[in-house]
């Protein structure tokens, strides 16, 4: 015979437990150094093993950081000075210019890095995608081949009542950790056809392999450009992926409201149309309704839950919800990274989104780094703002380094590694 004994914690033993800690949330300290001041918009960053750390910079190019502190410049932007070398078509105006960085997951073998880019190629522009060889001393990069030139650029404005040329490029590269693939996200560019068009692929995610052919998988509808992966997006600057199931994320740009972070699936629709008279809204300035008072659906300015949603839910039932809406603010959330270690306690394995501050009809700037502990369906979020011990800027990305640190850059100039304690 088999007797089951049942304990119960004693009440006292329950207490002292929680008063000492050990049944509290164990949210991590964080230490900051400045490991690069003085640069230019610093726009991505990505690592090698050891350390060594790619960078971008929007307005100047390409460079590496070496382990020793010791930065090569490597490909710059036109008329950028002491690069290795420049490229006369690469290009930076209003929000263009040199985007994203991504190192090839078999780099050890054949020395690929990626980098997004506005270039003047094709008039009046595009967006690219440029694969690179970097030589062995990290101090070149040759054999340049665009393997993605067809990405969508704003042109000069007609009658816009917003937004210089180059606005909404996405920008952001990162391979899949487990399939390899690159993963590429582009912006709507404030033309109201592109983010639900089949075949123009801005305002898209795109899952390409180092040649820029389509990955298999991406599922898109029939009839749609192969290489697409999601569609439907507004302008996302940051796509990061789950530790454990390595679902892609994205982090979006709100349109005067509801910065959004959304659980990818294949083929899946953003739900994000801004073209005019869809869902019963008027004529718009240059057929984008992309902004207030266009994209309005209340009288009342101050009625947010009335906005056109970016996530369209009523016209596209079907598409992706998002898991988390910035309380309907739109503050320029611009990149995303899911902390993984145990050295990150409660934030191990939850996702941290970086804000630009950018406050407009009304909304409060939000220069600041927050913590998003997202269900694992991805269906909802609950947000913490991080304490910060370094100045606030214009935070423009986020990464983990090989060491389990995280890393910012901002717009100023400036990258901080944040470590745990």
């Amino acid at each position: 015979m088999t007797r089951r004994v049942r304990f119960v914690m004693p009440y006292a033993l329950l207490t002292s437990l929680i008063l000492s800690g050990a049944a509290t949330a164990q949210t991590p300290g964080l230490t900051s150094t400045a490991v690069m001041s003085g640069r230019d918009l610093t726009w991505d960053m990505a690592f090698l093993p050891d350390g060594t750390m790619f960078f971008t910079e929007k307005c100047s190019g390409l460079s590496v950081r070496l382990p020793s502190g010791k930065i090569n410049s490597l490909l710059g932007i036109k008329d950028s000075k002491n690069y290795a070398d420049t490229a006369s078509d690469l290009f930076c105006g209003g929000q263009a210019g040199m985007y994203g960085v991504a190192i090839d997951p078999e780099f050890a073998t054949n020395r690929f890095i990626y980098v997004a880019s506005a270039s003047n190629m094709t008039a009046p522009g595009t967006n690219r995608v440029l694969r690179l060889t970097v030589n062995p001393d990290l101090t070149k990069v040759s054999n340049r081949q665009d393997i993605v030139t067809d990405i969508a650029y704003k042109p000069a404005p007609s009658n816009h009542p917003f937004g210089d040329p180059g606005a909404h490029n996405g920008g952001r590269l990162r391979f899949g950790p487990t399939d390899g693939f690159l993963y590429v996200t582009t912006g709507d560019t404030h033309n109201g056809e592109v983010p639900q068009s089949p075949t123009r692929i801005g305002g898209k995610v795109l899952r390409i392999d180092r040649d820029g052919k389509a990955a298999p998988g991406n599922n898109a509808p029939q009839g749609f450009d192969a290489r697409i992966f999601t569609y439907g997006h507004r302008n996302p600057q940051g796509i990061c992926f789950r530790p454990g199931t390595n679902q892609p994320y994205t982090a979006e740009n709100g349109p005067w409201h509801s910065d959004e972070v959304t659980a990818l699936t294949a083929g899946g629709n953003a739900g994000w149309d801004p073209r005019p008279n869809m869902a019963g809204r008027a004529d718009c300035p240059d057929n984008y309704c992309g902004y207030s008072p266009n994209q309005m659906g209340a009288v009342d300015p101050k009625d947010r839950s009335a906005f056109m949603p970016m996530t369209d839910a009523k016209t596209y039932p079907n598409a992706m919800k998002p898991a988390w809406s910035n309380e309907m603010l739109s503050q320029g959330m611009s990149s995303c990274v899911f902390l993984n270690g145990p050295q990150w306690k409660d934030w191990n394995g939850r996702m941290v989104v970086t804000f630009m501050g950018i406050g407009i009809h009304g909304t409060p700037v939000g220069n600041r780094l927050d913590v998003l502990d997202i269900t694992p369906d991805g269906s909802s979020a609950q947000r913490s703002t991080i304490s910060l011990p370094m100045p606030a800027g214009r935070f423009r990305s986020v990464v983990q380094a090989p060491d389990g640190s995280m890393y910012v850059a901002t717009d100023q100039g400036d990258v901080y590694q944040l470590k745990p304690n």
